[in-house]
């Protein structure tokens, strides 16, 4: 959480008509926290990281902190352009960063809620953009600096020419090029973690799903994948990446599909497949932990981890999020309980949403499981999804002041010692 920092309190920023983001001196940036609003301190803000995208916000007034009395004040209009109507600005960040605050703004009537984004906290100081957020991850693995573009290119159209009959690796080109899927970036350049989208279908309607959403509702970000592959099909990915790439993981369960554990015969018997031609590299699963017996089928197979998604260790918060086709918030413990029991690594996808993530409660009932399941890692993944829209379908309510996102870190590590952080899926072997 170190690095530069402001040497000045940053400006509020705003978007104009033309879409134009400008820094206005008479107010500060604003950061939210599930609706209270604050000064960040020097210690929460970072600069804008590289491969970072600033989002106007439609139908969204800024909201910014009086730098003299430190009230809170809403920009109504453009300070330079009397009449101009004005956007709140929010930053969507570059993978491994995690927001401490939100984007401040007050949201009028007519607003249609936000795309399946990230909306954090950004101002303007000596030059720069900052963001209220930390590293989470050191790992370049996603780093915009990463990617050569051209290079990728070439790579990626090679390499569907050389598989034209494999309908998976014809997927993954579609989300290399078409949606800049980093996973996928990443396996067409052979290298670090490949992803192994396998289930069409699921078992739960979240309502920040990014593969699917109800007509008439904000869009979702990426098509989902529309077959099911054979597990020649899936190890014609897996075990050249896993024998070749450095530190490989390849993984099932990814944005572009429904509920892996769906499959879970599919994926046994891929499992087999590739470790019979090769012992290198992670396999991984990214699932929402519905179905134990599948998980407990999948370890003996030789799962080497799980990545479990969840945006709420309350019960009836889980249940309201992920909206589940006949499972709760126990079976997915019980998940966890039978990779533990084969020694195999769990994780936790858990879903942050500054004043939410950290409020005392949710908190409370974070390290109870914890307590109870011993997860091996969290990996703090920001919440993609209009915050507002979010609070109301869980019900949440701030009625006492919340950790804070660095506080609620830094009281987890001291409670658990063993308990590791990050943002990707770790390479095991």
């Amino acid at each position: 959480m170190s690095g530069a920092r402001p040497t000045t309190t940053p400006e509020l920023v705003f978007a104009n008509s033309a879409g134009e983001i400008l820094d206005y001196a008479g107010l500060s940036m604003a950061g939210n926290a599930a609706g209270r609003i604050s000064l960040p301190e020097p210690d929460d803000l970072i600069e804008l990281p590289p491969g970072s995208e600033l989002f106007a916000l439609p139908a969204r007034l800024p909201i910014g902190i009086e730098p003299e009395s430190g009230e809170v004040a809403l920009l109504d209009s453009n300070p330079y352009q009397p009449g101009d109507p004005i956007s709140a600005v929010a930053a969507f960040m570059a993978p491994a960063h995690t927001a401490i605050f939100s984007a401040a703004y007050q949201t009028k009537a007519d607003a249609q809620r936000l795309p399946l984004f990230a909306y954090t906290a950004v101002g303007w100081a000596d030059g720069k953009f900052w963001v209220a957020a930390f590293r989470s991850d050191s790992d370049c693995r996603q780093d915009a600096d990463q990617f050569n573009q051209r290079l990728l290119n070439q790579r990626t159209r090679k390499h569907l020419n050389r598989h034209k009959d494999n309908r998976l690796i014809q997927h993954l080109g579609k989300c290399c090029l078409t949606y800049g899927c980093p996973a996928a970036r990443n396996y067409f350049l052979g290298r670090w973690e490949a992803p192994l989208p396998c289930s069409p279908t699921c078992n739960a309607a979240c309502a920040g799903c990014i593969s699917l959403q109800p007509s008439g509702c904000c869009p979702s970000t990426q098509d989902r994948i529309v077959f099911v592959p054979t597990e020649r099909e899936i190890a014609e990915v897996a075990v050249p990446h896993l024998e070749a790439a450095p530190r490989p993981v390849a993984s099932f369960g990814q944005g572009c599909e429904g509920e892996p554990l769906l499959q879970a015969s599919l994926i046994e018997k891929s499992i087999k497949l590739i470790r019979s031609r090769t012992n290198r590299g992670t396999i991984n699963l990214n699932t929402n932990g519905s179905l134990p017996d599948a998980v407990e089928r999948l370890a003996r197979a030789g799962l080497d981890s799980i990545r479990i998604s969840l945006n709420s260790a309350q019960p009836e918060q889980h249940r309201l999020y992920y909206r589940p086709k006949g499972f709760d918030l126990a079976a997915v413990c019980q998940s966890i309980t039978a990779m533990k029991r084969h020694g195999r690594h769990v994780s936790l996808n858990y879903f942050i949403l500054p004043g939410c993530t950290d409020d005392p409660t949710e908190f409370a009932a974070l390290t109870e499981l914890i307590s109870e399941y011993h997860p091996d890692f969290i990996q703090l993944r920001n919440l993609n999804m209009d915050p507002e829209y979010y609070l109301q379908v869980i019900g949440h309510r701030a009625d006492v002041p919340s950790l804070g996102i660095r506080n609620w870190v830094g009281q987890l590590k001291q409670k658990f010692p063993a308990l590791n952080f990050g943002y990707y899926n770790p390479p095991l072997r």
